[in-house]
């Protein structure tokens, strides 16, 4: 299976970030878990994110919602049913608000009754779009930080903003890429941000446990090329451009990349 003709991150699969998404969370707990003490476990989570047919925003949910059965007291089991008003006639049925599920990592401490050390998002769509969900978001990570929580962001899509307190105008020139990681150590007043181009590989990553505890490592381009090949994405067709766009430097950088791999025809 061929890997992306792209050293590092592959622009186009940010059109597929549900399945890729899924994927980097699922691999990422693979590849530290084995790295971790003793007493420490990597778990996948999820959490539920309502998109509207009707706006670009989402909103975080709790999937609070208990679903009883009334049984059929006559013996046929459990009923569910609706009555219509006399002379209504049958409704019309609109899509309303379509539930997303989106994983992310915590590192539980198994000795202290599965306290959480460290969140490792890998950052979609609704975290950068401006609305509920964003700042939920931000409002879950300022609560974690202050209750001891280390928080890996890892940052690789185009689209959307950067997530606070980060500022493109504000980053040197070097340092104002595509893709970023942003780490948060409790301990610390500052923050970690690694630059990462979309004409390089993707770095190995330091994923902070508890203060006490050395750093594991995260190799974010192994773990995006088993995503890739695993996903079958060999058959993207990188004849198109990629939504979104890339600015034009970016975008001669790639046909050219693109002609010398054999992905679009020779000029």
């Amino acid at each position: 299976m061929n890997r992306s003709p792209f050293p590092g991150m592959d622009p186009y699969l940010e059109a597929s970030w549900g399945d890729i998404h899924q994927s980097l969370i699922t691999y990422t707990r693979d590849q530290i878990q084995s790295q971790l003490p003793r007493d420490l476990r990597a778990r996948t989570e999820e959490r539920v994110s309502i998109g509207s047919p009707f706006h670009e925003q989402t909103r975080d949910v709790i999937p609070d919602v208990r679903v009883v059965e009334r049984p059929d007291h006559g013996g046929g089991g459990a009923v569910a049913m609706l009555e219509a008003p006399a002379g209504l006639g049958e409704p019309l049925l609109i899509a309303d608000d379509e539930p997303v599920t989106e994983g992310f990592i915590q590192i539980v401490d198994t000795s202290s009754g599965q306290h959480v050390v460290t969140v490792i998002e890998v950052l979609s769509p609704t975290n950068k779009l401006a609305g509920d969900d964003r700042r939920q978001f931000l409002r879950k990570r300022k609560e974690l930080v202050h209750g001891g929580v280390s928080i890996v962001e890892i940052d690789l899509l185009r689209s959307g903003r950067r997530m606070e307190p980060l500022d493109r105008r504000n980053l040197p020139r070097d340092y104002n890429t595509p893709y970023c990681v942003l780490i948060r150590r409790p301990w610390k007043w500052s923050f970690e941000y690694y630059r990462i181009p979309l004409r390089e590989p993707l770095p190995k990553i330091p994923i902070p446990l508890r203060k006490t505890d050395r750093d594991v490592v995260l190799d974010l381009q192994a773990v995006f090329d088993q995503a890739y090949v695993n996903g079958r994405y060999d058959d993207t067709d990188y004849t198109l451009e990629p939504n979104p766009p890339l600015p034009a430097d970016d975008a001669a950088w790639a046909d050219a990349l693109l002609r010398e791999k054999g992905r679009r025809p020779a000029s």
